[in-house]
């Protein structure tokens, strides 16, 4: 029986294991959202095509599977393009239905029209217009087979016209999901068990490539007595059930985990991708472990890299290897990441009950919140304190803009987790910069009946980027917001909103805010001279904070300073 492309598309979606398609409705898919009215897909809608980009990606990154966003065209598609950078980059399978003008009006300036392909090629693993009705179910399910196994972002672009056409291809396209199993050559293997053999200070550094690896980790890290470092992505995996965890390096690391990666002189390198080369050792031997070959020696030149999956290449290596006792490498990692998480409990200690510092405020949520809890954080510094103050356990998970970096992902991330999880807890961090850049879609909460659960940092400022000015020794210039009682704005449109301003009033609100049936709202009042301290302060850095002070004094800021030293640095 012949059909629509618009139905093949929904059909060939279905089958390939998508459930909802985000979006707003509109001319040129007119005809692509009929077809999902009547097909098994929810069509989930958006006020904001960001958004809806944003839950697609959120959803995927937690199940790993198919998730569609449709726009319409010009304005529509491009709308998405920050959501779905963001999505890619976090390797979520994602399918953009963009859209374009009729075929007709191809190339005459025509209003509207956009080159999607331009566009959406340099974030996605596939990018491809159909051409004639006979191509869609093809490829789409070319497309939906690129997103799952190439972990990103597919974009099918299809003209407005094309979506009435008729199809008379009957061959029965279909999304394959291989597993085969990945790992380095015998010689590769021998070669990596010979320069462990010949180390002595040997780190373990994961990454979000070792998903799935834990208990493989764990085993090789307890041969070796080796400490296991791990980037922010690999929170939820490497924390629990990992004695020889020692926590994160970088600029929201820990010194221990920094520590552990700079005096060995053997990094294994397993599933990480870690941009900065400042944070790797100078001296040391690296190898790595990937399962995209592009990647090897990327980041800093390795001395042996390797193609293969992380859990199978260490199962190959195991029975290679000599097991080893404690030694002072790990023993001096262990008791520095012991004396972090003290620093961790000790920095959320609340003196003022007049004030709320952010990591008491997360540290309470960190104890509240259930122990299935999904956590997502905007960019910046709530994405900081959940990283360091909330546990990973082993049933929570969590997802923040690492490699995007964008502001406003939280809650629209929620958005899309809570529809895949109706029945587990889902708490975004929300700072008060990235809630009012994408608030109107606090509506889509309250018309989908989404329990989201938003905790919002309200510092009154872009807080990390006023750090950085200040660190880099400027006055902070434009970077105060005049924010709304969010509160009652969220009471306003629906949902249960409260406003906290004192220690002494949290832990009640936070009780009643978690227990809330649907949608709500905690707006928190934050401490602004807030400094998201690294790992290790640099001499330069305090040279640069000083001198934001003399400034801030010479223009009668010396309140500020105070309260800077006070909350930083004397606590």
């Amino acid at each position: 029986m012949s059909k629509t492309v618009s139905d093949i598309i929904a059909d060939t979606l279905v089958s390939a294991g998508a459930r909802r398609v985000y979006g707003i409705v509109g001319d040129t898919i007119n005809h692509f959202t009929d077809a999902v009215r009547r097909s098994d897909l929810d069509w989930v809608h958006v006020r904001h095509e960001e958004v809806g980009a944003l839950a697609a990606g959120g959803e995927s990154y937690m199940t790993g599977e198919l998730s569609v966003c449709a726009g319409t065209t010009g304005p529509g598609s491009l709308h998405f393009v920050n959501g779905i950078f963001e999505s890619h980059r976090n390797g979520a399978p994602v399918v953009l239905i963009a859209s374009n003008i009729a075929r007709a009006e191809e190339g005459l300036g025509f209003p509207q029209e956009v080159d999607q392909k331009k566009i959406y090629e340099q974030c996605s693993v596939f990018c491809e217009k159909i051409s004639h009705p006979d191509q869609a179910r093809r490829i789409v399910a070319k497309a939906a087979q690129a997103a799952l196994t190439l972990h990103g972002v597919a974009v099918v672009i299809v003209n407005g016209d094309m979506f009435r056409e008729i199809s008379s291809d009957d061959l029965p396209w279909a999304v394959h999901r291989p597993a085969p199993v990945i790992r380095p050559s015998e010689a590769e293997i021998e070669a990596l068990a010979a320069m462990i053999a010949g180390a002595e200070r040997i780190t373990i550094y994961a990454g979000i490539g070792a998903r799935g690896a834990a208990a493989q980790i764990r085993a090789l890290s307890e041969r070796l007595a080796a400490p296991v470092a791990h980037t922010t992505r690999a929170k939820e995996f490497i924390e629990p059930d990992m004695p020889n965890n020692v926590g994160m390096t970088g600029i929201l690391g820990n010194r221990a985990g920094m520590q552990a990666v700079g005096d060995c002189d053997l990094l294994l390198c397993l599933g990480s991708d870690f941009a900065y080369t400042q944070f790797y050792p100078g001296k040391a031997r690296i190898v790595q472990v990937d399962i995209e070959p592009t990647r090897l020696g990327r980041r800093m030149p390795v001395d042996l890299g390797l193609v293969g999956d992380v859990g199978d290449t260490i199962d190959a290596l195991l029975p290679r290897l000599a097991p080893r006792e404690h030694g002072k490498h790990l023993n001096r990692a262990l008791k520095g990441y012991a004396e972090d998480l003290k620093g961790y409990l000790e920095s959320a200690e609340e003196p003022d009950p007049s004030l709320i510092h952010p990591q008491h405020l997360t540290e309470m949520l960190d104890r509240l919140a259930a122990q299935d809890a999904i956590f997502t954080a905007d960019g910046g510094s709530p994405m900081v304190w959940l990283l360091r103050h909330l546990s990973a356990n082993g049933e929570r998970r969590f997802l923040t803009s690492l490699l995007h970096g964008t502001m406003a992902n939280a809650y629209p991330q929620a958005l899309g987790i809570q529809n895949a999880y109706p029945d587990r807890q889902v708490i975004a961090m929300c700072g008060d910069g990235g809630m009012t850049m994408l608030m109107g879609d606090l509506l889509t909460l309250v018309q989908e009946k989404l329990p989201v659960k938003l905790l919002i940092f309200n510092n009154a400022s872009l807080g990390f980027v006023e750090m950085e000015q200040r660190v880099e020794g400027m006055l902070d210039a434009f970077t105060e917001l005049h924010n709304p009682d969010f509160g009652a704005m969220a009471r306003a449109i629906g949902m249960q909103g409260a406003r906290v301003e004192t220690a002494d009033d949290l832990e009640t609100a936070m009780h009643e805010w978690l227990a809330a049936p649907g949608p709500a709202l905690l707006d928190v009042k934050v401490n602004r001279m807030e400094l998201v301290m690294p790992p290790k302060i640099e001499p330069s850095q305090i040279a640069s904070t000083a001198l934001f002070g003399v400034k801030a004094v010479l223009n009668g800021r010396a309140d500020e300073v105070v309260s800077l030293m006070r909350d930083n640095f004397l606590r």
